[in-house]
């Protein structure tokens, strides 16, 4: 399972990457591959503004529909609108397929997040 270390986690298996102010997010891959063929993404518009720990966006899979969590807090200055046409990009390369971008609110926000070593406990933990 791949999980890259340029990137914070939640254990609800979302991914952060951070550069200046602006936070990246997605899914990680444990994720897509517990979700299963990914259908349908319902992501916010420009402009919207997130908490840490808000609902931010919506995937549906053949399997269920997830809520897709805040890592951090901030507003939407870019959503990834090829995932409209094609969801399944999430599938072949979630680290590249981001959902949105956030301008950060607050950037202690990420202080507790999960390092990769962390985020790979917590899977292997799930997998127990």
């Amino acid at each position: 399972m791949n999980i890259p270390d340029d990137r914070k986690y939640q254990d609800s298996h979302e991914w952060v990457l951070i550069e200046g102010n602006t936070a990246a997010i997605g899914i990680s891959d444990y994720a897509q591959e517990s979700l299963g063929d990914i259908v349908f993404v319902e992501l916010p518009e420009t402009g919207d503004e997130f908490a840490k720990g808000d609902e931010i966006a919506t995937i549906e899979s053949v399997k269920a529909a997830s809520p897709i969590y805040a890592p951090v807090g901030g507003k939407v200055i870019e959503v990834n609108g090829d995932l409209e046409d094609t969801p399944e990009a999430i599938n072949q390369d979630p680290y590249n397929a981001f959902l949105v971008k956030l301008e950060i609110a607050d950037e202690g926000d990420a202080d507790d997040l999960l390092d990769a070593a962390g985020y790979q406990a917590v899977v292997e933990a799930q997998e127990d």
